[in-house]
């Protein structure tokens, strides 16, 4: 837990999820101090990218709509403002693929790491901002760069940059009502060795074309299956669309924390493989929170070592726990992952064993059995 001054308050605020106790991570940065230091006009208040729930919390009671396409982002913001004591009822969540309110008095942004994420929200904030709306974002000051203010210019409107403070800096928008082309709902691209068209929202992993990671994690999927697959993490849903076509009486679980990539990953069945959507299942959760214990047949996994712009391998820990919980006694956890963490070691930890099934110059493939 961290503790962020604001005047005559104090906030205690919690990283989730916070596997390492004894190095927490801070649960918020300079730019939400910055954000926080300017004056806002009364009304309700849009933020966009609110990670840990620091502005939903230092707003309050405010009302505030939090817009995230992360859904831990939205469980951290309601165990925040339940930590400081404070009602979650004057904020209203709602995910990245949902119409925004009319009209809010102010914006605020933290601008998100992913591009086309920013883009996706500049576009649907032309909808309901006016000239009196005051739009401002905030960023580290190395993340703002001049195609980023270009973006908002494109978008929105008249943009400036405050000078930086403490590494962070803000960005002052007005809404001109500039002329844009119409928005490409989705990234498609063919997959590999395939006849499958590949769609991708906005704040999905690898949008752009197959990661070289997946590639290798591909070739080397269990088949023949008959039970339960997880595809967890599971991005546009390559992994759990492969499952699918190798193991014929298997259901696979497409599982994330983002809104957007299981909407892709929907999509990517019903266009590519429809004729699975009855044995296809979508979630969008933490990890595999609230799936039975011992069921799962395998889980598939090609776990993030990030959070954002923080390196960590929390989020990764977690999933094998959990994979661990949910698999059948004889079921398998498979794994790809860069050579360098060292995925093997946590394995062998919590499984009592792992396996190297396949390698390339950067990864591995790795196979760990939940034994009795």
């Amino acid at each position: 837990m961290s503790q962020l001054e604001l005047g005559d308050r104090t906030l205690t605020l919690h990283r989730f999820p916070q596997v390492n106790e004894e190095n927490p991570l801070q649960a918020w940065d300079a730019a939400d101090e910055y954000l926080l230091q300017q004056a806002l006009p009364e009304g309700p208040v849009i933020v966009f990218n609110d990670t840990f729930g620091t502005l939903a919390a230092a707003l309050n009671p405010r009302e505030v709509v939090s817009v995230s396409d992360s859904w831990l982002s939205q469980q951290a913001t309601k165990q925040n403002l339940r930590l400081n004591g404070l009602d979650d009822s004057a904020v209203t969540f709602l995910d990245s693929m949902s119409p925004l309110p009319a009209n809010p008095a102010c914006v605020l942004i933290k601008i998100p790491k992913t591009v086309a994420l920013l883009e996706h929200q500049l576009r649907a904030l032309r909808e309901v901002v006016s000239a009196d709306t005051l739009i401002i974002a905030a960023a580290r000051a190395k993340e703002i760069h001049t195609s980023t203010l270009q973006l908002f210019e494109r978008m929105l409107g008249e943009t400036k940059t405050s000078l930086a403070w403490k590494k962070a800096r803000l960005v002052f928008c007005r809404f001109t009502a500039p002329a844009v082309g119409k928005p490409v709902p989705t990234r498609v691209w063919p997959l590999e060795g395939t006849d499958y068209q590949i769609h991708n929202h906005a704040n999905v992993f690898s949008r752009n074309g197959l990661d070289i990671g997946a590639r290798l994690f591909m070739q080397h999927l269990p088949d023949h299956i008959d039970g339960e697959i997880a595809d967890l993490g599971c991005g546009n849903g390559i992994i759990g669309l492969m499952a699918l076509e190798k193991n014929p009486l298997a259901d696979v679980h497409f599982v994330d924390e983002s809104w957007m990539a299981v909407a892709s990953s929907q999509l990517n069945v019903e266009v590519n493989r429809p004729q699975d959507l009855a044995r296809s299942h979508f979630s969008v959760n933490n990890g595999l929170s609230g799936f039975p214990a011992d069921r799962l047949h395998a889980v598939l996994c090609n776990p993030p070592f990030h959070q954002q712009h923080a390196l960590t391998d929390e989020i990764a820990w977690q999933m094998f726990h959990d994979a661990r919980r949910c698999l059948q006694y004889g079921g398998e956890l498979r794994i790809v992952g860069n050579r360098h963490l060292d995925y093997h070691r946590k394995l062998k930890k919590i499984f009592g064993n792992c396996t190297l099934v396949a390698s390339s110059a950067k990864f591995v493939v790795l196979r760990a059995v939940k034994l009795r």
